[in-house]
């Protein structure tokens, strides 16, 4: 706006009229809070009447980079009335200086309406999102100084890869939402800023500005930090389709001045920032002939850049295309949350489509995921026209609030009395709205690590390490490894300086000792971290780690003696059997198929019947299974015992069989089992459940056995993987080791309350008090550790985390199998390798144990009650 026209000598008032509803605002249908006011500044420039209306900075790079050309177009108003040829007053200087300061170039040009600066530079430092090298051109025009931020560097799409700089990248993006818990979309330029640095600590390397221009702010830290940006157009019509037709305004001829509009105003704003390698022409909005004007703006106005729009290429869409030749105006085709099999199956066969592939939404991050993040990344890796893909999204859209009792919580969709809304569906970020990371934020940083390492022969030492950066060597990181044994490390070392280039796979000896016995478990843990200081992390920051367990022959266990075993005094009544050992006391319940009592040392140990469970608290990616689970009663089962008797008996141990079945109210039983208790007179118990899920059960969300121990159980171990949440498919963040933690600390907070802080592959945990007394769950298998103060339906039933109750027990599940997480919310189905299916037979065989601080947990864990 030019308000010159209209101000007066002495003070002037603008008054600005915000309008929260026009016709703009069908073009404006994001999945975000509906805000009212005027979120980014808003500022007056007081300009000389001669002065530089644009600048358009163009960068060439000769074919091995050895030359590089600067061509600044350069467009001026002159003030013909200061001077008698004009020229004077459109003379515009042009000093180029590299980062150090040292001017490289300085020289001046005499415009007229619009001209060219050109100033070559000899052996360029070239940008990218890994050292993003930038030079500094200072524009001087009419006592006007204007910096423009430079970087050189091409891309270009050859044989269906994209290359940046002549290298074959992947984006390894995530999708970004401006959103701040107080302050809406209103972002500080600091809030900004920790949101680039954060994602640079966890290996991201792209940004999709979703679904709009960020600040121009946001895009000059992303030059200086390291980021490929997709810019995208402020332009969604997404709730056209709740009128039938999508595609209704993006072919409506009468809007096309408007989507112009939008995408012209973004490009000769953000045109000067190397950052940007591609523009999207907007979000979910079908596809028309308004698009196709745009793209072919675009492409006339900036042919340097790659164009992309995911709307035309969505299966809605392009499968109703009476000519999809009218997409070829895009550079790549996109898709979001297609599944692995269309990728693998139609996408990469389809011989008429030859574009690279960007995902630019996949992995919903919503609540307790995403769960397949290493599935898709997998195929990224194995096929180069996988351009990578963009996670979505970034941050919970939580608004900070407070009770009325002053508990402070995050709100979301609908805790305003707002109708209609999208409940807690915008809470859906790898980060909460304060910033704190998410598990999936730590499950992301490690799949997509720049480093990998495999095992090549680890008797030898010998690891194979494989550079992933595209443009860096190893040299800045330091290779970091030790070994553990049973969890404690015994040997440890550094090499520096690892010299691998980019693509490159080498071998590497570590100098560690092979253990000579099996005297335990024995892993090797690699990491590496940054040997410099950086923009973004100091020294010490970990880039990524493997593990492998070394190929020693594990500890034999122990036939457990029975003839030293203390003898049982077993007594039966019509409905209970009661067992005593030397100091212990469990009561067995013929009647429910499971014990009601167990003592240890006069030591409660349980507060209720344990039980057989498979709910648990739904996952926002359960949202659309959960009902078939809800409509199965898994969440309310019924057990139904058919018989219990005794199969074998002496004074050393007792076995009870008892029949049973699982089901719901009016349902036919989900699961039929048959379970072997066997009580030794060391106090162990011994299960053994052999099961079959019924065949129309599409799947389980877990099956295990559930206790509940007395108050004052607040002490975890366990050996597994941790030390935060484990999951089938979200575990790549998480090492194998022994962990302590309280039974607090094993929670882990979601907005949207839901499954939660269980631990994949364990192979024993204890739960004790303060005196060390408690019990002791060994698998002959591994099993999955869930340890909490809330059981399932708790979690379940609440909506936000204030409104859970904590209990004083403790509730312990030990799951045969808890099922994987995914990314359904707003993805594909569950892959079927990480479901517990009808075709799973269940095996399930678990030893429990009364524990004193004084026992050898070692010597108790090797103990085999498998005769």
């Amino acid at each position: 706006f030019n308000v010159t026209d209209y101000l007066k000598a002495g003070k002037n008032r603008i008054a600005v009229m915000v309008l929260k509803w026009c016709d703009g605002s069908y073009l404006e249908d994001q999945d975000m809070w509906r805000l009212s006011g005027i979120f980014r500044d808003v500022y007056l420039l007081s300009r000389p009447k001669a002065h530089i209306t644009d600048i358009f900075v163009k960068t060439e790079l000769s074919s091995n980079f050895d030359k590089g050309t600067i061509r600044c177009e350069v467009e001026v108003i002159s003030d013909t009335a200061s001077s008698g040829t004009g020229l004077e007053a459109s003379s515009v200087r042009a000093v180029l200086k590299d980062m150090q300061g040292k001017t490289l170039s300085d020289t001046s040009s005499n415009i007229s309406g619009s001209g060219n600066i050109e100033i070559s530079v000899t052996e360029p430092k070239l940008w990218s999102a890994e050292s993003p090298s930038l030079y500094e051109l200072y524009l001087y025009h009419n006592g006007e100084v204007i910096l423009c931020k430079v970087g050189f560097r091409t891309i270009e799409i050859r044989d269906s890869v994209i290359f940046i700089n002549s290298m074959p990248v992947k984006f390894k993006g995530v999708n970004r939402h401006d959103s701040h818990p107080q302050l809406g979309h209103a972002i500080p330029v600091d809030h900004m800023r920790r949101d680039l640095i954060l994602m640079k600590q966890h290996n991201i390397n792209a940004i999709r500005t979703a679904h709009y221009p960020n600040d121009p702010r946001f895009l000059e830290m992303c030059d200086e930090l390291g980021f490929y940006v997709i810019d995208e157009a402020d332009l969604e019509t997404h709730g056209c389709s709740n009128a039938g037709d999508l595609n209704m305004l993006s072919k409506d001829p009468r809007f096309e001045e408007a989507y112009l509009d939008r995408m012209q105003r973004m490009v000769e704003r953000d045109k000067n920032h190397a950052s940007i390698l591609i523009w999207s022409l907007g979000n979910e909005s079908g596809f028309g002939s308004n698009h196709i004007k745009m793209a072919q703006w675009a492409k006339v106005r900036d042919n340097s850049r790659l164009l992309h729009y995911e709307g035309a290429f969505s299966p809605d869409c392009f499968n109703t295309l009476e000519n999809k030749a009218d997409t070829n105006c895009f550079d790549v085709y996109s898709r979001m949350y297609p599944s692995i099999e269309w990728i693998t199956d139609e996408f990469l066969k389809d011989e008429g489509e030859t574009r690279p592939l960007i995902l630019c939404e996949f992995s919903h991050a919503m609540g307790n995921g995403p769960g397949d993040l290493k599935d898709y990344w997998d195929e990224f890796y194995q096929h180069p026209r996988l351009a990578g893909g963009f996670v979505w999204e970034w941050t919970d859209h939580g608004v900070k609030s407070t009770t009325s009792d002053g508990i402070e919580y995050y709100a979301y969709g609908g805790d305003f009395g707002d109708e209609p809304n999208d409940g807690n569906f915008c809470i859906d970020g790898l980060v909460t709205p304060d910033r704190t990371p998410h598990r999936g934020l730590l499950e992301l940083k490690s799949v997509i690590a720049p480093v990998r390492v495999e095992a090549a022969d680890l008797a030898k030492g010998r690891v194979k390490i494989t550079n992933l950066y595209d443009f860096t060597d190893l040299t800045h990181l330091a290779l970091n490894w030790n070994i553990e044994k049973d969890g404690i490390v015994v040997e440890n070392g550094c090499t520096s300086g690892v010299s691998l280039a980019p693509h490159k796979t080498a071998t590497v000896t570590l100098p560690y000792t092979m253990p000579e016995k099996a005297d335990g478990r024995y892993f090797l843990n690699i990491s590496f971290c940054l040997a410099v200081n950086t923009a973004w992390a100091k020294i010490g920051h970990e880039i990524s780690f493997e593990q492998f367990e070394l190929p020693v022959a594990k500890i034999k266990k122990v036939i457990v003696d029975k003839a030293v075993m203390r003898s049982l005094s077993i007594e039966r009544t019509q409905e209970e059997i009661l067992i005593t050992g030397y100091d212990f006391k469990y009561v067995y319940n013929m009647f429910y198929g499971t014990f009601t009592t167990m003592e240890y040392k006069g030591v409660k140990m349980i507060c209720s019947r344990p039980k057989f469970n498979v709910w648990r608290a739904p996952t926002d990616n359960d949202m659309y299974i959960k009902k078939h689970w809800m409509a199965e009663g898994l969440d309310r089962l019924n057990t139904h015992t058919y018989g219990s008797l005794v199969t074998e008996e002496d004074e050393k141990h007792i076995t009870i069989k008892s029949d049973f079945s699982l089901g719901g109210h009016t349902r036919m039983p989900a699961i039929r089992a048959c379970v072997l208790w066997t009580v030794f007179g060391s106090g162990d118990i011994v299960m053994k459940l052999q099961g079959k899920i019924r065949e129309d059960i599409q799947s389980l969300p877990r099956f295990g056995l559930q206790l509940c121990m007395p108050k004052g159980n607040e002490f975890v171990e366990f050996f597994g993987y941790g030390p935060h949440e484990s999951y089938i498919d979200k575990r790549r963040s998480t090492r194998k080791s022994r962990y302590a933690s309280s039974v607090d600390e094993m929670h882990e907070s979601y907005l949207m309350p839901q499954e939660n802080g269980s631990h994949y592959s364990t192979e024993w945990a204890t739960i004790t008090n303060e005196l060390g007394t408690g019990l002791l769950f060994v698998g002959m298998d591994d099993f999955s550790l869930n340890v909490s103060h809330y059981t399932p339906e708790d979690i379940t039933r609440a909506k936000h985390p204030h409104e859970l109750k904590r209990r004083d027990e403790t509730i312990v599940n030990v799951d045969w199998r808890m099922g994987g997480i995914g990314s359904n919310s707003c993805g594909p189905e569950l892959l079927p390798q990480y479901r517990i299916s009808s075709e799973s037979e269940i095996n399930f065989m678990l030893r429990i144990k009364p524990l004193f601080k004084d026992d050898s947990l070692t010597d108790i864990v090797l103990g085999d009650y498998s005769f």
